[in-house]
């Protein structure tokens, strides 16, 4: 239990560690909102090395401390909802054997993506938002593919540790 709790606080600051560095990356391809989403490496890695409790901890934590040290009341709403469909997708997607690491992070980001534009769309009550769909598409799947990558290599290499 003990170790559980410390890696859980581990891997939390390392989230938050990857929410800055990403914060302070500037990526910006005319689409407002649109990162890279390194701490998704994190999230995955717990996902699929510690739990699905563990992971939607740290990614509900690392939401609201991300948010209240980076961001304001708007980034923590649309991160929450991307987060926790993504999260849920990615646990869906897991318990079938069909889907590899690189799939499921994928997949995830698309629908992280999707998340954040369905309560953007909700709190500024105009749904012509939906034309940035075809872009974060795109975006979701190309950040998804990279993460899940990075993911892969790194559950690799630290597997053995838990």
């Amino acid at each position: 239990m003990k170790r559980n709790v410390a890696f859980i606080g581990v891997f939390l600051a390392l989230a938050l560690v990857c929410s800055y560095v990403e914060s302070l990356i500037p990526f910006y391809f005319g689409i407002p909102g649109m990162k890279l989403g390194l701490t998704n490496i994190v999230i995955i890695i717990m996902l699929y090395c510690m739990g699905t409790k563990e992971a939607y901890l740290i990614s509900v934590l690392r939401v609201l401390l991300a948010g209240f040290l980076f961001g304001n009341m708007f980034s923590i709403l649309y991160s929450l909802a991307g987060a926790m469909l993504s999260l849920s997708i990615m646990t869906l997607l897991k318990k079938s054997s069909l889907c590899k690491i690189i799939t499921v992070s994928t997949i995830g980001g698309i629908c992280h993506n999707v998340g954040q534009l369905i309560v953007a769309a909700l709190v500024v009550e105009n749904y012509n938002i939906f034309y940035y769909l075809p872009f974060l598409l795109i975006a979701g799947f190309i950040t998804g593919l990279v993460i899940g990558i990075a993911a892969q290599e790194t559950i690799l290499r630290v597997k053995r540790f838990f």
